[in-house]
């Protein structure tokens, strides 16, 4: 079995070379973070040309559109090399794009029976209150989840798991097949309202970039926050 290490830098590597495949431009870092049961890769610098020129006309809805389709194109491919590299059976996969930034994030569930009680949480955050402060900001979307998990992957990413969180308008716009454009209006609105409602003075440390996606079918929305490094005392 390859090392850790070994595996985060061979799914750096493949990622690299599909986005640049596709896109006719990859990114210029790859991050990997594997804590099972999820694997997050984070990367940087990623504008292909041709974005970068609709971008210009203010097209950001079209490139998000196309983004989403081709990563749902190469979602069974992607699947297979992770696990072809690090036998990582992923049971979903979710993306999410931030132009301004020029960063994206893919997010694998593994398919491994992991408790959120796995998780160990620095001693100085109180994860209760933050997760309340996730419950206010989902309220304000659309309502209040049924259930919130939180997962302290490492001392820069943190992922939230909500269920139950489609109203009733949402759930009609999904079955007649307006999945992408309640993913395009969703995702700046609760951005905004995770962030107005500061959970960085709960983390204490500053939020670098707040990613979103769903699992429409099973009611699940994902969150994954990057954070900076603790303020040294």
């Amino acid at each position: 079995m390859a090392s850790e290490k070994t595996v985060q830098s061979e799914i750096s590597g493949y990622i690299s070379t599909l986005l640049r495949d596709h896109f006719g431009k990859g990114p210029t870092s790859v991050y990997v973070t594997i804590r099972k049961p999820f694997i997050v890769i984070h990367f940087r610098g990623f504008i292909a040309p041709m974005e970068a020129v609709l971008l210009k006309q203010k097209e950001w809805k079209r490139v998000l559109e196309t983004r989403d389709l081709l990563i749902n194109e190469l979602e069974e491919d992607i699947k297979k090399n992770l696990w072809r590299i690090g036998q990582l059976d992923i049971s979903e996969f979710h993306a999410d794009w931030n132009l301004e930034l020029e960063t994206g994030l893919l997010i694998g569930v593994i398919d491994e029976n992991v408790q959120e009680n796995d998780f160990e949480w620095p001693a100085e955050i109180d994860r209760d209150t933050f997760e309340e402060k996730i419950e206010t900001a989902s309220e304000r979307a659309e309502k209040t989840p049924s259930s919130i998990e939180s997962y302290w992957l490492n001392d820069r990413t943190i992922l939230v798991k909500r269920y139950g969180i489609l109203v009733g308008i949402e759930k009609a716009l999904i079955s007649e097949g307006y999945s992408e454009i309640l993913k395009l209006a969703k995702r700046p609105l609760e951005r905004h309202l995770i962030l107005e409602s500061h959970p960085e003075k709960i983390l204490k440390r500053n939020i670098k970039e707040v990613f979103l996606d769903w699992n429409f079918q099973d009611d699940i929305g994902y969150i994954v926050f990057l954070l900076e490094p603790p303020k040294k005392q």
